[in-house]
């Protein structure tokens, strides 16, 4: 008879497995372009995700004002973008991103970390929308807002 396994003793990258953002973490932020942007782990909850871009030069949009430039604010979106729906599934669905508007409100705080939280709060056979916000630090005081659409290869479960 073939051990069961707990979703906590269950490899982030086996498809069965259910998916847990803390544990796919470490995979998923280990190379490649979100690996370079040093993204980080937070928390999440059953539809949401949050995620940590930690300030540094190569970063850098604004040599006076020494804040982190739109485009690894928009990426981190992104990312947490696509987790927020995993975690909404409970399990790994291929997406590709569809539509997403940034909207920036302000530049973050100078050598300022910012956090990026999405929530998937509704899907379809074959789309999820998300909604999110990137802060440092107050989250009443955003950064930016974000509005995406991703389309789910393979099928989400519908929940709307």
């Amino acid at each position: 008879m073939e051990k069961q396994t707990s979703p906590s003793e269950q490899s982030p990258t086996d498809p069965g497995a259910a998916f847990d953002p803390k544990a796919a973490s470490p995979f998923l932020f280990a190379g490649g372009h979100p690996g370079w942007l040093g993204l980080a782990y937070r928390d999440h909850g059953p539809d949401w995700v949050e995620l940590l871009l930690p300030w540094r030069e190569e970063l850098m949009g604004d040599d006076v004002r020494r804040v982190i430039a739109s485009g690894p604010i928009f990426s981190m979106l992104d990312m947490a973008g696509g987790m927020a729906i995993w975690a909404h599934a409970q399990r790994f669905v291929p997406v590709a991103t569809l539509d997403m508007r940034v909207d920036y409100q302000r530049p973050a705080g100078e050598r300022a970390d910012v956090i990026g939280r999405c929530e998937c709060y509704r899907t379809t056979r074959s789309a999820a929308f998300v909604r999110g916000i990137a802060h440092d630090g107050d989250p009443d005081d955003p950064v930016a807002t974000m509005a995406a659409v991703y389309m789910t290869i393979g099928g989400a479960p519908k929940n709307d």
